[in-house]
């Protein structure tokens, strides 16, 4: 097995969990003070339950998708400057499964629309820190990665079972307000759970995300992204971005917001030569007596053989809720939008309205209408959501429904 910076290139749990008793150099001397330390730690409960259905043109029956996660972790306390985490989940279907769970299994019940929450027992994080430097944190091990607003590295938080990554990461501080980030990444465990066909990811990759937020009008980021995908080495690429996102005052109760951003992608190791395109993103907006409203446009780009691609972005926050466009088209992607969102009576309430068309040719995709009310009470969170797309050129009608219900303990 082929390895890394003298580490297995599969970070296994079993090899953490090792690691995390071990320590560094423990001594009999300092054996109680381990122990302290795992006594002392912190554990965590977190019950989610959804209820979700999908009435899909073309599908020969409506989905209902009934899940439970069940989240279980532990953290240790501080020794010699190192801590441990590890955390399991459980998905579970309550009652009949009546939804394709997009494992591509066989009993992946496909005469169903596709809901992606198969069932399943993983360990999704499990890691270890160590915080020994001034203003640097390194962690080793299976652990969740966000960058900015994880269009293009994500975690895929909505859906039942968590994206996470094998990976070495390393944050500084030590600049005035800036931060360094880089990740090696060995391999990224995706959505669809370890028994799916689809399996999880085998890469070589690495990330780099630099943050200056000494600005007053905003943060400006820059970020390069290189994807070494080894069970699909043609597709290997590189993205290579500048983002800038603020608001500016206007009175004391009304602000202007904008973001800015452009990224090129390429290929990169293996990748095909045919990988070449371009993100972008402009949005202007306000937020004035508690209402925040936004307009945008984001276009990712194609020429009708190669897209932009965004294989670790958690898709489901971007480009409509009903997820008709998780992969962009070969003849690209350019999302029109508005938005608006606010609270009443504690109740967060958003609405969105996205005009799809193609980046090549300007084919009409489709419009799409999404809105969430959502509630948080202590430990309790309850949520609606709904998102309608309705086809023009690409794919069918559909609209989604979720409620859903969270304690976290």
């Amino acid at each position: 097995m082929k390895t890394v910076m003298g580490f297995k290139k599969k970070i296994t749990p079993a090899l953490l969990v090792a690691s995390a008793l071990a320590g560094s150099n423990v001594s009999t001397a300092s054996a109680a003070t381990l122990a302290e330390a795992i006594s002392d730690g912190k554990a965590g409960l977190d019950l989610r339950y959804r209820f979700e259905t999908v009435d899909q043109d073309g599908a020969s029956n409506d989905a209902t998708a009934s899940t439970l996660k069940t989240r279980l972790n532990y953290a240790t306390g501080d020794y010699n400057d190192f801590s441990a985490f590890i955390e399991f989940d459980d998905v579970m279907a309550l009652g009949d499964v009546e939804y394709n769970d997009a494992t591509g299994s066989a009993t992946a019940q496909t005469s169903y629309p596709v809901v992606a929450d198969p069932e399943g027992t993983e360990v999704n994080q499990a890691k270890i820190s160590y915080k020994g430097v001034d203003d640097t944190t390194m962690t080793l091990g299976r652990q969740r990665v966000i960058f900015d607003n994880a269009r293009f590295i994500g975690n895929v938080g909505w859906r039942q079972n968590e994206q996470t990554y094998d990976a070495f990461t390393i944050a500084n501080t030590s600049l005035a307000d800036t931060s360094i980030v880089y990740g090696y990444v060995t391999n990224v465990n995706r959505i669809f759970g370890e028994a799916s066909t689809k399996g999880d990811i085998d890469t070589e990759t690495h990330l780099v995300n630099i943050a200056y937020s000494g600005l007053e009008a905003g943060k400006l980021t820059g970020y390069g992204y290189f994807l070494d995908l080894l069970d699909s080495p043609a597709a290997s690429n590189s993205t290579l971005g500048l983002r800038f996102a603020g608001g500016t005052k206007v009175s004391e109760a009304a602000k202007v917001l904008y973001t800015l951003e452009f990224a090129n992608q390429s290929d990169y190791s293996d990748g095909a030569s045919t990988i070449d395109a371009d993100y972008s993103l402009i949005e202007v907006g306000g937020k004035a007596g508690g209402v925040t409203a936004k307009l945008g446009v984001e276009t990712l780009s194609g020429d009708g053989t190669y897209a932009f691609s965004t294989p670790l972005a958690t898709a489901h926050a971007f480009n409509g809720w009903a997820d008709k466009f998780l992969g962009t088209p070969a003849n690209g992607l350019v999302d029109a939008y508005v938005s608006v969102g606010g609270k009443v009576s504690g109740v967060k309430l958003v609405a969105v309205y996205h005009d799809f068309t193609s980046d090549t040719g300007s084919t009409d995709y489709g419009t799409e209408f999404d809105l969430l009310a959502a509630k948080k009470i202590g430990n309790y969170t309850v949520l609606a959501k709904y998102a309608s797309y309705s086809a023009d050129s690409f794919a069918t009608d559909t609209d989604k429904l979720w409620l859903m219900g969270q304690a976290k303990f």
